[in-house]
Formats: structure tokens, sequence, C-alpha cells
């Protein structure tokens, strides 16, 4: 029996909410065989980021390798990437193994405030690895941060800022809402042929943790079991506000809280 393969390039989060462990997790929930490379430790909790212990960026490579040398990668995603020896390692790995699908979740910030990408890498995440994107999936503050430009504070400069980002080479970007403040929590796929408003109402909850690791993951997951971009994306989503909704009260640490990535599995 063919499963469809997932891989995850990104930081391992200690607590479990995010990075790696938060991708595996949607990857198993959803149907997907998760494999991983991992770009990067870090000593993390849901009250915030105590250190990061970069992995040598030819050992990302070696990992890679491996990985490729035997699975057959049906969708990729890359998650935290920390510096710009990473970005150019890992950059060069996905250009060479040319896979069916990948997603870039380009990680600046953790949902605690901690920055997880060096300022000199946003460069290079711009030049080598946009324009290997099917799908590009920043957030307000990482789209500004890729354009040098303000927060988008509305629904259509969020599309300007993503035709912008299409213009960098990714095939489709999605920006996302979740840090806006309206009732409704609205993301905006922008496509060479078209935009896409998707919405669903803003939950009131602490835990968000690892909330744009997870989306990237479940695009990720649904590409990797054939479907087209825009659904994978739609199902992504719902899965995520499902996933926010049925963690809304979870008690897991003192701060931001992670979702509840395994609402979908039925519990005896």
């Amino acid at each position: 029996m063919r499963r469809p393969i997932a891989l995850t390039i990104a930081g391992s989060d200690s607590s479990g909410g995010a990075g790696i462990q938060a991708d595996l997790k949607t990857f198993t929930v959803l149907g997907a065989y998760g494999a991983s490379v991992i770009t990067a430790l870090t000593a993390q909790n849901t009250l915030g980021v105590q250190g990061v212990y970069g992995v040598p960026p030819e050992f990302i490579t070696q990992q890679f390798d491996s990985v490729l040398s035997d699975l057959q990668v049906d969708a990729a995603k890359t998650g935290m990437l920390a510096d710009r020896a990473t970005v150019e390692a890992v950059a060069a790995a996905l250009g060479r193994a040319k896979l069916p699908a990948l997603v870039v979740d380009p990680v600046m910030v953790a949902t605690s405030g901690d920055v997880l990408l060096a300022p000199d890498a946003i460069d290079a995440v711009r030049r080598r690895l946009i324009p290997l994107a099917d799908l590009l999936t920043p957030n307000l503050p990482e789209a500004a941060r890729l354009l040098d430009e303000p927060q988008a504070q509305t629904e259509s400069a969020m599309e300007e800022q993503g035709r912008r980002l299409l213009a960098l080479g990714a095939r489709a970007v999605l920006i996302k809402g979740g840090h806006g403040q309206t009732a409704e929590a609205v993301d905006i796929l922008v496509m060479p042929d078209g935009v896409e408003r998707l919405a669903k109402p803003r939950i009131d909850t602490k835990n968000t943790h690892g909330t744009g690791c997870t989306l990237s993951a479940a695009i990720a997951a649904f590409l990797a079991g054939g479907a087209p971009l825009q659904d994978a994306v739609r199902r992504g989503k719902t899965f995520v506000w499902e996933a926010i909704a049925a963690g809304r009260d979870l008690e897991i640490g003192q701060g931001s809280g992670p979702v509840d990535h395994l609402h979908g599995l039925v519990r005896k």
C-alpha cells in the first residue's frame, strides 16, 4: 500500500507544540507518513524560547540526502531555518531535489515573540527559498518583513503584499491574518490567476502556540495526498481552526498553550 509521504524541514520544539513535533503530529493525523530534517534544536516551552542550538549546514544536507535517497517524498514544508547558512543549505538541497510540492513557511518570530530567524537570513529567504515555493505562507508581520514595508492593516493591503511576494517567484502566496484584530480571522490566497478570501470566526483563546507550523504542515499533508493547491489550503485552514477550537481550554503549560492537533482522533 502506497501512503503519501510528507517531509518537514524545521526546528525542534522541546515542548511539543510547534516545529517538527507539531508537523509530525499533523502529518500523522491527516494520513501522511512524516519524515523530517531538523535544522535547529530549541529549548522552548509555552512561555518562550530559552535557547537555540543550530544544526551544522553540512549535517542538514546529510539528513536531506539520506531521506531523499530512500523515500519518495510527495510534498515538503520548511519552518524555522534560523540563519543564512541554514537557508542556503536548505535551498540548495531543495533546488537539487525538485520535489512535487513545497510549502515555505517563513518562520521569523515565535508566538512568544522570540526571534527565530537572524536578520541577515531574510535576504537569503527572498532570493533562494521563495522562488522554489509552490506556496509561501507568511503571517502579517512576516510579509511586512519580507517586503520591508509596514504591516498590512486591510484586506486590500494584504492582497497587494501577496502580489508583491508573488513577484519574488513563489507560485502562490497565502497571507495569514491571525495577527489581525477583526472578528474574523481572514487569510488571503493570492495566485497568478486570482485571489481567494478564506475566513473563519476568530476564537478567543491563549492557546495558539504552533498555529503557523500546523497550518503549513496540514497544507503539505493534503498536497502529498494529491489535493489541488486551493483545496489543500482550504482544508488546511479548516483543520487548524478546528484544532484551535478544540484546544481553546486545554491546560498545557503556563503560557501560550498548543492547539489540539489530535482533535480529529477518536479517544477511548
